[in-house]
């Protein structure tokens, strides 16, 4: 059992000097993962990557009492999911009447494009639609998409083959292209 999982295990079991202890075995990785997700996301955007990896490393750890960790893999798929649902929330707060989401932008263009919200909304609708039709398919674009990882390490997430990974993202590809009229 490495580090990692012997760590995971004692947070499980109450162990209330273990957080203490997991934080600086998975910073590293999480910040990676938090900053190659942040370079897809517009300009100006008021979270950086290391607010969003202690967001993501609150909501992972503190949360849930109940959560079991089973592993490695399994803590970083709950970390990747953890970045999107606060990117999504992040999004959403934007829209809001309160934050200027009900004001109007006028473009000096002939035909406004959706902006970088709108195409993450959409995109987390789509998700919990593909997740009803093929859990695997969301949890491969979870990770692809909001943690950046390849096929290789999604596999190795995921505990499926390479070649499964890559079947499973040409699909929902695919069928994300069609959901999002695109």
């Amino acid at each position: 059992m490495n580090d990692l999982t012997r760590i995971l295990n004692a947070i499980d079991e109450g162990d209330p000097h273990a957080a203490e202890q997991l934080l600086p075995l998975v910073y590293d990785e999480l910040r990676r993962l938090a900053a190659q997700k942040l370079a897809h996301e517009k300009s100006g955007q008021t979270l950086d990557a290391t607010a969003l990896v202690h967001e993501a490393y609150l909501r992972l750890v503190g949360g849930d009492p109940d959560r079991p960790w089973d592993n490695r893999r399994h803590f970083f798929a709950a970390a990747a999911e953890a970045m999107r649902r606060i990117l999504v929330e992040k999004a959403r707060q934007r829209k809001r009447r309160k934050h200027g989401g009900g004001l109007q932008r006028i473009a000096l263009v002939d035909s406004p494009s959706p902006t970088a919200d709108d195409n993450l909304l959409a995109l987390d609708e789509a998700l919990g639609q593909l997740a009803a039709e093929d859990a695997l398919a969301a949890r491969v674009v979870e990770l692809r998409h909001f943690a950046g990882l390849g096929h290789e390490r999604i596999a190795a997430v995921l505990g499926i083959t390479v070649y499964q990974a890559r079947q499973k993202w040409a699909y929902a590809r695919a069928w994300l292209r069609a959901a999002l009229g695109g």
